[in-house]
């Protein structure tokens, strides 16, 4: 290795010796040829030989109310550089530690090759998080190896700073609602997003008709619950709107989420009397597998739709793009299978006009590999970010500029790899069970016969 990295510099000194002959140096610079390209090049590794890197160890620690369970995932390689990725908010840290032993040994650098490999573990909701988390890291490293931010492996970028939307915690008062999103917009976001469903109507009579027995239904899909809203409900719902409009204004976009488990003709009325308020988006309105319904329910309001929060991998996007059953699709990034699937989508989305927005809940980790995708695809609208009101949420990272949201928006890392390093300390003091990063050499050695053909 030591000679390897006496070559690199050899090599640099090569060239700036042969561009100084060759007349390169610029007389009317105040530095010196050899400052200026020194300069460049300081973030490159020159202890990092990529070609030779290799996957020695992962590890996990498990974050909590950051917003939520966030597992974060360490690789380690045998030239002493480490890549950082998370595993989707809420999901088991196993998902990744299952992952182990078909890492060990690989060069991080390869990384389509390594996802190709381990992607058939992964699927739709929360189990894509650990081969989305791995994915992660391994741009991570990669980068870091070869000295460059993500977004530069993906092919540059479209833009310098990535746009933020964010919940803001609800209330039956529109008025006081309205207030709490007026708010963010004194602080800079430019995109606003509400909850607004039959949870709003639960104590008042005549709103919502249900059969006996489904008060919960959050394991019962959407069209086989028998929930209704009767005109009463959808009319108190779009005087809520209409009152939040009036405060915040017309000028702002305003998307909404969170309607309930109703059904498909709940959801059209609900939608056409919402056509008033110029809405950018309805999301989730029913569950994202339902194609048909989906374009169904576009296609019968003028209120724009959106949905993926929970598709692993891109086939199921193309469903939804192709047959243009929405207007818009909403990766999680943590769950599609990470940074360069997660463009792949947008790409094919941007391809057949459609635009995409990204769902994120997380620690800074998963927020930055956000970032590098969303600042290299072109079709991307705004990406959420659940943490706002989280106060040590950005002390979890080192290296970025501070605070990580600036105004309503994320400043693309110009750094190697996502651009981040982890706060120990921080990170220390909001782990659920004590856990930093232990050894998880019970994982080495787990296999199965893993081909898919014969």
């Amino acid at each position: 290795m030591t000679r390897k990295i006496s070559r690199n510099k050899n090599n640099r000194r090569t060239f700036v010796k042969t561009a100084a002959a060759a007349g390169l140096l610029l007389g009317s610079s105040r530095f010196s040829f050899e400052e200026e390209m020194s300069s460049l090049t300081q973030n490159i590794n020159l202890n990092s030989s990529p070609s030779d890197l290799r996957i020695t160890d992962l590890r996990t620690a498990v974050v909590k109310d950051a917003p939520m369970r966030c597992p974060i995932i360490r690789i380690d390689t045998n030239q002493g550089i480490n890549g950082w990725g998370e595993v989707r908010d809420g999901a088991s840290e196993k998902y990744a530690l299952f992952l182990k032993s078909r890492l060990l040994g690989q060069n991080p650098c390869n990384v389509e090759k390594i996802f190709k490999r381990i992607k058939q573990f992964g699927h739709h909701g929360r189990q894509g998080g650990g081969v989305s988390g791995v994915e992660m890291a391994l741009w991570d490293l990669a980068g870091k190896a070869y000295g460059v931010p993500v977004y530069q492996m993906l092919g540059g970028k479209y833009r310098d700073r990535i746009r933020i939307y964010c919940d803001t915690d609800s209330s039956r008062d529109p008025e006081i609602y309205a207030k709490r999103m007026l708010k963010r917009v004194e602080d800079g976001f430019t995109f606003l997003k509400m909850d607004l469903g039959i949870n709003l109507l639960s104590d008042i009579p005549g709103t919502v008709t249900r059969p006996g027995g489904m008060d919960n239904v959050r394991n019962t899909k959407h069209p086989f619950t028998g929930i209704q809203i009767t005109q009463k409900g959808i009319d108190i719902l779009s005087e809520y709107v209409n009152a939040i409009r009036d405060i915040v204004g017309y000028e702002i976009p305003l998307s909404a989420d969170h309607f309930g488990h109703i059904g498909v003709n709940s959801c059209i009325r609900l939608g056409k009397a919402l056509e008033p308020y110029q809405l950018a988006w309805l999301e989730d309105m029913i569950p994202w597998e339902y194609t048909d319904l989906w374009k169904q329910i576009t296609e019968a309001i003028d209120v724009p739709t959106l949905t993926g929060e929970d598709i692993y991998l891109k086939e199921e996007f193309n469903k939804l793009v192709d047959a243009h059953a929405v207007d818009m699709i909403h990766p999680d990034l943590a769950t599609a299978g990470g940074i360069l699937e997660t463009k792949r989508i947008g790409d094919y989305a941007e391809e057949r006009g459609v635009a995409m927005a990204l769902h994120f809940a997380g620690t800074p980790i998963s927020c930055m590999a956000n970032v590098h995708c969303a600042a290299a695809t072109q079709n991307f609208l705004a990406l959420e970010n659940h943490s706002v009101d989280v106060p040590w949420w950005n002390d979890m990272a080192i290296g970025l500029s501070k605070p990580i949201v600036q105004r309503g928006f994320i400043p693309v890392p110009e750094t190697p790899g996502l651009g981040l390093d982890i706060n120990e300390e921080v990170v220390k003091e909001h782990l659920i069970d004590d856990k930093y990063f232990e050894p998880t050499r019970e994982w080495d050695r787990d296999r199965s016969w893993d081909r898919l053909w014969s």
